[in-house]
This record gives C-alpha cells, structure tokens and sequence, in this order.
C-alpha cells in the first residue's frame, strides 16, 4: 500500500565504488516496469490490485499520437480500455465518459449510454458532485430525440470536445520502449558476462542468482595441454583473442580467415548461424591483428594489405571497412573505451585512430623510425602508447598527437635495436603498462616511463621473448619464448614460477581468458593449442 511505499528506501543503490559512480533507481519505477510487464501480458487484475496498493501509476500507452488520434475520431471501443489502465484526474475521466454517453445518445443505442452513465465510476463521480449535470445526461438518455444545443449546450460541437478531450490527456501518458523489465535484466546479464559471472555454457537462475554467487577462480598458471585446433596445410593462425565477456575466442589466420572457437570443445562455433553456412569473416590478406569492443559485440580486424575491417561477431556482418587504413600491414587494433573509435598501428611506422562514424582517419601518430608493432590507449584515453622495431616506447597526447614521451627500454650490449613488440596495461592499474621486447626481459613501466618492475627468462641463449600476454586480474604476465617454451612470472612475488614447452615451432601470439585459467597460444605450426592450470 501507499503507507509501505513510503517505508521503502526510494532508491535501489548500485555502486561502483572504485568508479565513484552511484546509480539510484526509485522504487516507483520498480512498481512502473512491473505493471508493464503486466499490461503487455494481459494482467489486468493485477494491474489494478497493484496500482491500487502501491499508488503508483503506469500511464502508459504504445503510441501517444495513435491514442490521441482515437480520442479524436471517437474509436471509443479502443480508447475505454486504454484508459482502464491509466490512472486519470476524475475530473478528465469524467469528461471523457460524459462524452461517450451523449455520442451513444446520438447514435440512439441508449440502453448502452444508460449502461455506462450509472455504473462507470466516473459517472457515479458526476452524480455525487454535480447532480445536475447527471440529471441532464439522464435526460439526455430520455429523449426520443437528439438534440445537438441540448447536448451541447455551451455552444460546442462534437469535433471540438473531442479535440478538447484529447489535449487535456496529452500530458497525462507517455510512451517507453517495450519490454523495459526483460531488457534490463538482459542488461544486466550481459554484465554479468562481462564480469566473468556468466561462464560460456553455463545456465543461469535469474530469480536466485546462482552463478552470479560462484566463487571466483584464484589465478594460477597453465599446466597442462587441453585442446589443440589444427588449421590447413597452408595455413597458421596469426593472432587470437578471448573477448572481455569470456565468452569468445577467436582466430585470425594467415589464409585471411576470421573463425569463432568454443574453447570448452575445442570446435568452431556452429551456433554462429554464418559460421554454420560456412560464410566466414575473411580478408583478402593474412589477419595480423584482431580485437573486441568492450560489449564484446564488435570485432576489429586489421591486415597485411592495410585494410581494417569492423564485424557484428553474433552475425559476422561486416559493418564497417577502412580500405586505406595504412600503406602497409596492420600489426594492432584496438576500440577506444567508448566503441566509437579504432586505434591501429602498423609496419608502415604509424599510428592512427579512425573514426567508425564517419569511416575516416582521425588522427595520425608519427614519430617511429621502423615498423609499429603494438599500440594500445591508456586506461582513460587520453593517451595513446606505441612500441616499435626502432626499440622505443612513445606516448602520445590522443587529442593533439604530440609526442610527450620516448621510453627505451635497457638492452644488453648487441648490435642494431630490439623490437619491442607487446605493449599491456596492467589490469587494475591505471598508469602501468607490460613492455615486452625481443630480449630476455619483460617490464613494468608507469605513464612517466618510469620501470617499476623487471622480470627476466635467465637465459641468455634462446630466452628471447616473442609474445606475451596477461591474466585477467593481472597476477601472472605470461612470455612464449624463441625457444618454444612459456614462462609465467608472478607480479605477486616478482619471480619466474613455472615453464612448460608450448609448440614445436615458435610462437606467434598469446592470448588470455579474463577470468579462467585459460591461456591460449598460436603458433607458425599451424595450431592454437588451448592451456589449463
């Protein structure tokens, strides 16, 4: 009831507390995405019982403008009950069902205005406020005959009270998408997802929240070999990439093929309806670099000849091309926070950001004396980071392209400069990031270019790092080296913890689960080869 509304607390608290963010939901709107719910599946009774209790209102209806219009041409059939589930000032219901008994009376059915003139609620208003104006509809019903002047005895006209009518309720509805209560509970499954509380495959009790209670899965390392995918003679996988709501993993391969895995089989993904048809998501060239929106929605591809594409993954439509998006191969890609821009860097020395608006370059980063291998933003996007073959690091303002900072990494004594060729924010961290390169080492830097940690493989023969990946919470930074072995580091306790022998060739890429013990690797042997603690 009313006196219970207002014990509840008004609002429904969700907080992001590391974000600052505070999201207050009322519970009157609770009550409103109920009773949609209801109208929409036929729930009158409960409709009324719950408006009744709560005092709350829906005052909904599918279109304001089709309802108006109703109202003008006097649909009355269709227009009484609509406004059954509305809740109206008496005052304008009373209006409007005066209206209904004198046109029922024009239409000689007066047995039906006589009907709604004595059992209506908002005639029994008018009897008990204004008895005259009752007596006159009741004489009105009365006649043998109808008279426009007696029925309208102000001078109006049919038309006019209708259009009267009709203003006059304008303010009282509005209009909502349909469906609000599923759509966000749809919503916020898909959060669920995208935190790691929806596992692919699992099922999921809305009403108790069952895997949403799940313990998370402590971090460790990968132990053994649990799924190998073989590709065709003349093909290898390039590159590969779990998308961030855990669901998705996907390979870009030398053929130009794009293919959706699931991970638990180790099987492309046949309830992917394009994939089924075998319509793949391809490019004309080798596939050098792919990578997903943060809704896990969009995939961005970039290729050997330049061209970056951008696919819907549910549909593998094609929804974007940047033809021309570098002279040479697309070595990285990355959306922006917000999923309205691509970052790409590539072999031919820049970096640039494109806009998938407009389907233009945007901003152009130039500054590397050799190919760019990996370009990645910051946490906020206000900076972009760039690692190259020329052996640096660069930042860049993402607003006016000035290059704010060149980090090179410490190297032993060799001849000509070594590639650094991954670039990864720490998770959890706001301005550290993982710079591997082709050396024995990998580091933890600042946005000051500042090394705050070092990890090394120990080897000085064959220990070259060649790809290198991060856990999900960012308690292990795993390396795949020249010599086919991964090393997993532990920034916990700072020291190399385990190695295993990955492929039988080297390494390509390194892509990790954000939030199981999954590791997958790909290799110039022609598989990806899926790894579990």
């Amino acid at each position: 009831n009313a006196e219970y509304m207002g014990e509840l607390s008004l609002s429904f608290k969700m907080q992001k507390e590391k974000e600052g963010v505070s999201v207050e939901v009322e519970s009157a709107d609770v009550v409103r995405l109920i009773l949609q719910y209801c109208k929409e599946n036929g729930l009158m009774r409960t409709i009324h019982t719950l408006q009744e209790e709560s005092s709350v209102s829906l005052n909904t209806v599918d279109n304001v403008e089709n309802f108006l219009s109703d109202v003008q041409h006097g649909r009355w059939d269709v227009v009484l009950p609509t406004v059954a589930c509305l809740s109206l000032p008496q005052q304008k219901l009373i209006a409007l069902y005066e209206q209904v008994v004198v046109e029922l009376v024009e239409l000689r059915e007066t047995d039906t205005a006589r009907q709604v003139l004595r059992e209506t609620a908002p005639m029994q208003a008018l009897k008990n406020e204004h008895p005259d104006l009752y007596l006159r509809l009741e004489h009105l019903c009365n006649r043998t005959h109808f008279d426009q002047r007696e029925a309208y005895p102000d001078g109006s006209t049919k038309d006019r009270k209708r259009a009267e009518i009709a203003e006059s309720l304008r303010s009282e509805i509005s209009v909502v998408p349909p469906s609000r209560l599923l759509s966000i509970i749809s919503q916020a499954m898909k959060w669920q997802q995208y935190q790691g509380l929806l596992p692919l495959g699992q099922k999921f009790d809305v009403f108790r929240g069952v895997a949403a209670v799940q313990a998370v899965e402590k971090e460790s390392y990968p132990q053994q070999l649990d799924k190998v995918m073989k590709f065709g003679s003349k093909s290898h996988p390039e590159t590969a990439v779990f998308s961030p709501d855990g669901q998705f993993l996907v390979s870009g391969s030398s053929d130009g093929f794009i293919e959706v895995w699931n991970y638990e089989t180790g099987k492309l993904r046949t309830d992917l309806k394009y994939q089924a048809e075998e319509t793949l998501m391809m490019h004309e060239d080798a596939v050098l670099s792919i990578d997903f929106s943060r809704d896990s929605e969009l995939l961005a591809s970039g290729s050997k000849d330049g061209k970056v594409k951008i696919w819907k993954i549910s549909t593998g439509q094609c929804l974007r091309r940047f033809e021309r998006a570098h002279g040479q191969g697309v070595t990285a890609v990355q959306f922006s926070r917000d999923g309205t821009q691509i970052l790409t860097g590539s072999f031919d020395q820049s970096a640039k950001i494109h806009g998938l608006k407009s389907g233009k370059t945007l901003k152009e980063f130039r500054g590397h004396t050799a190919f760019v291998n990996t370009a990645i933003f910051n946490v906020d996007g206000t900076k972009i980071l760039t690692g190259s073959s020329d052996g640096t690091v660069k930042f860049w303002d993402a607003k006016t392209t000035e290059c704010l900072l060149t980090f090179k990494p410490p190297q032993p004594t060799v001849t000509g400069e070594i590639a650094v060729h991954t670039l990864l924010p720490l998770p959890k961290s706001t301005d550290q990031f993982i710079v591997a390169n082709r050396s024995s080492s990998v580091l933890i830097i600042n946005s000051n270019g500042h090394i705050v940690r070092t990890f090394t493989t120990g080897k000085r023969d064959g220990g070259d790092i060649v790809a290198c990946t991060v856990s999900g919470r960012g308690e292990w930074i795993y390396c795949a080296g020249e010599d086919q072995m991964l090393y997993c580091f532990s920034t916990t306790t700072g020291r190399l913890e385990h190695m295993l022998k990955l492929h039988d060739k080297e390494a390509l890429g390194l892509a990790h689960h954000p939030h199981r013990n999954l590791l997958a690797s790909v290799s110039d042997d022609g598989t990806m080869r899926l790894w579990k603690a």
